[in-house]
């Protein structure tokens, strides 16, 4: 819950600034000379930016959410077994090892959402975020039924 509250509050804060600057992008072209127009349009892209790529990030993180609500109700989300420092840290030799196991789980049902799905748990934790995110990616297309290219 602290987690969705965080985002949420975060992206509320975004819209608010990308309005912030698209409004002084309307003002600097409403000046009407060949500088501050250009500039004015310039700064009206940053916001639009801002503005898609927040969008499929909170895409992105409702269809992973869902999954996980999905694969909860099977019974199938992974069980955290890993070992941890004295510091609450994720032991890596720990990491390493059930990361092991979800690749070779992937790699025997590679068409399974599921197994992508806790695939990219693993990576996870094993702090490796891009590829975290491929993997949940491709669970989310296997869902979705769209193919996907390796």
């Amino acid at each position: 819950m602290r987690a969705k509250l965080s985002y949420a509050v975060t992206a509320a804060v975004l819209v608010f600034y990308f309005l912030l600057v698209g409004s002084r992008g309307v003002l600097l072209i409403q000046s009407g000379t060949l500088l501050t127009v250009t500039f004015g349009v310039a700064v009206l892209i940053l916001p639009v930016i801002g503005l898609w790529f927040l969008w499929k990030n909170t895409q992105f993180v409702r269809r992973a959410n869902a999954l996980a609500a999905e694969l909860d109700a099977e019974g199938g989300l992974p069980v955290d077994e890993l070992k941890r420092l004295p510091s609450g840290r994720i032991d890596r030799d720990s990491a390493d090892e059930v990361f092991a196991r979800r690749r070779a789980e992937t790699e025997a049902a590679p068409d399974d959402w599921r197994t992508w799905f806790r695939l990219a748990i693993a990576y996870h934790d094993a702090r490796d975020t891009p590829r975290a995110r491929k993997a949940m990616q491709r669970a989310i297309a296997l869902h979705d039924g769209k193919t996907v290219e390796v």
